[in-house]
């Protein structure tokens, strides 16, 4: 891909706690094994938790001598430079895929990098307690009233990314957490979201399930891809690793045979 521009991936969302920062550090390592150059850049000053995770796996990379898949990284400080489109394009340099994790909170930066976006990737927990960032839902039906303030602002965002370079926005909304055992509640968020998707214009993927595996991962930087560094690999580890290929395959990012192609969105009514 010399001299072409890198395919921009930015995971984004308002609210915390949904596994923004795990799904785009796992993303990011698993493009880098499939042969990808990957860059990413943490723009959580404050957490941190993407360039804090590979800060550990290239600690362990050095203290174990193993040459595992490594993106090159960094993190924007808005008080040494506030120059945020400065430091994407020189992250971005030779790169053919650049990963963006973004704060859990309204940002002016975040909003910055997601105007880049090629792949906007929204993970959200299984509930309306999140759904409720996407869509207003009714008490009694659970039907969807109207798109909520997120919607509209990734709404704008595409609309002002098409008009400046006539690109279009593939939006991703990831399911995280996803119960394992279906649920009267599972299939309402997920009804809600399927209707929700035709009227703004995003996918729906399954994301990664809650499990022990992902916290204890983080202090050695270590993946699911990692299978010899992990030890003794059980049968949950190997169907964690699953929902990730599976996770990074709904992405369907350049390269890919699959359709990475949208949904047309319809018109925000409210």
């Amino acid at each position: 891909m010399a001299g072409e521009r890198p395919h921009f991936i930015v995971f984004a969302n308002e609210k915390g706690g949904t596994g923004k920062s795990t799904t785009a550090v796992h993303s990011a390592v698993a493009l880098a094994a499939a042969g990808k150059r990957v860059a990413a850049l943490d723009l959580d000053t404050r957490q941190r938790t993407l360039g804090r995770y590979l800060d550990n796996r290239a600690a362990t990379i050095r203290r174990t001598d193993t040459p595992l898949p490594m993106p090159s990284y960094g993190t924007f400080d808005p008080e040494k430079n506030d120059d945020l489109e400065a430091q994407l394009e020189a992250i971005s340099e030779g790169a053919d895929v650049v990963v963006v994790d973004t704060p859990g909170r309204d940002d002016p930066y975040a909003r910055e990098a997601m105007l880049r976006a090629d792949t906007l990737v929204t993970p959200i927990n299984d509930s309306f307690v999140d759904l409720d960032l996407i869509g207003q839902v009714d008490p009694e039906t659970y039907k969807v009233r109207r798109p909520s303030f997120y919607a509209e602002l990734v709404w704008n965002s595409r609309t002002q990314r098409a008009k400046t370079t006539g690109a279009s926005v593939d939006w991703v909304l990831l399911r995280n957490r996803l119960q394992y055992v279906e649920a009267k509640n599972m299939r309402r968020v997920g009804a809600a979201l399927d209707e929700l998707a035709k009227r703004v214009g995003f996918r729906v993927i399954p994301g990664l399930g809650e499990r022990v595996i992902y916290r204890e991962l983080f202090p050695k930087g270590l993946t699911l891809l990692d299978l010899k560094e992990l030890g003794n690999v059980g049968l949950s580890h190997i169907a964690a690793r699953q929902e990730l290929r599976e996770m990074i395959a709904g992405l369907s990012l350049p390269g890919d045979n699959r359709d990475a192609g949208p949904p047309r969105a319809a018109a925000m009514a409210g």
